[in-house]
């Protein structure tokens, strides 16, 4: 019998707090050391539905709970498929990933609103990918990355794992990091650029929140617009980008906040955006 998303009111596999325009999604799977079956996934799209709608709600923060952050795919889990016939098995990843793995990716992906993930142990695989599905990742120094998809289980990275290693660590390293699986640890993410901070194991949540509540005193639209547009400079000669940059201001020069903005300039304080 499948795990439902939601089980006495709580979502399965998943802590979910809302302090002060802040939502923190926390991986409750600790015995697995949080590894990802289809009913978290499933949990964690209706939990990021409700960020999504919540206009309360600012910022994510993404963390795990207990000595890993996650593990990366459960392979215990049915929707595996490990014990079919080789081309049933490919049907069914084919299936599953669609609504499982890169659903998840894109719910991210298009959240809307500044996302953080605080790493609090071992990133392993889909684990690693998840992480770095955030626009701003925090890691305790005790904690590792790891692509064991190649090097270990004879596959290749997926949920995103390879766009967004390419963009953060760069061809020579991300190559290298997926195709040996090798450990990289927290202060050695930071020197690759894979990770904003690399912080004190007992500071982690701390230095998360802290970044959390300075995105979330940010102006909503504006935060909503830099993560894509960030990203698709590296499809872009600079003349596109120069558009794209040209239009999402245009769009944010009339608003409220960009006014609020000038105000608060003007007279020396910090501005109150309102999204508006």
């Amino acid at each position: 019998m499948e795990a439902s998303p939601v089980s006495n009111g709580q979502p399965y596999g998943l802590a979910l707090q809302v302090v002060d325009a802040m939502a923190t999604l926390t991986l409750d799977r600790p015995a697995v050391l949080n590894a990802l079956d289809g009913a978290l996934i499933d949990s964690l799209m209706v939990a990021l539905d409700t960020v999504r709608r919540d206009d309360d709600i600012r910022v994510l923060i993404l963390t795990g709970k207990g000595r890993a952050f996650c593990a990366g795919a459960d392979l215990r889990d049915p929707m595996m498929g490990l014990d079919l016939p080789a081309a049933e098995r490919g049907r069914r990843f084919m299936a599953s990933s669609d609504r499982g793995i890169n659903a998840l990716a894109r719910a991210l992906d298009t959240l809307g609103k500044p996302r953080v993930a605080a790493v609090n142990g071992a990133a392993v695989g889909g684990g690693m990918a998840l992480a770095l599905c955030a626009d701003i990742v925090l890691m305790a120094r005790s904690a590792y990355f790891q692509m064991p998809f190649t090097s270990q289980l004879g596959l290749v990275p997926d949920m995103g794992a390879s766009w967004h290693l390419m963009r953060r660590a760069g061809p020579t390293r991300a190559i290298a990091a997926a195709m040996l699986g090798e450990r990289i640890a927290g202060p050695q993410a930071a020197e690759w650029g894979l990770v904003w901070q690399c912080v004190e194991d007992g500071e982690l949540l701390a230095a998360a929140e802290a970044v959390a509540r300075k995105l979330g005193a940010g102006a909503p639209r504006a935060l909503k617009a830099l993560p894509a547009m960030m990203w698709r400079a590296f499809d872009h000669g600079l003349d596109a980008q120069l558009e794209v940059e040209r239009e999402l201001q245009a769009r944010q020069v009339q608003t409220d906040d960009f006014m609020e903005g000038v105000k608060a300039f003007q007279e020396k304080r910090k501005p109150r955006f309102t999204g508006q």
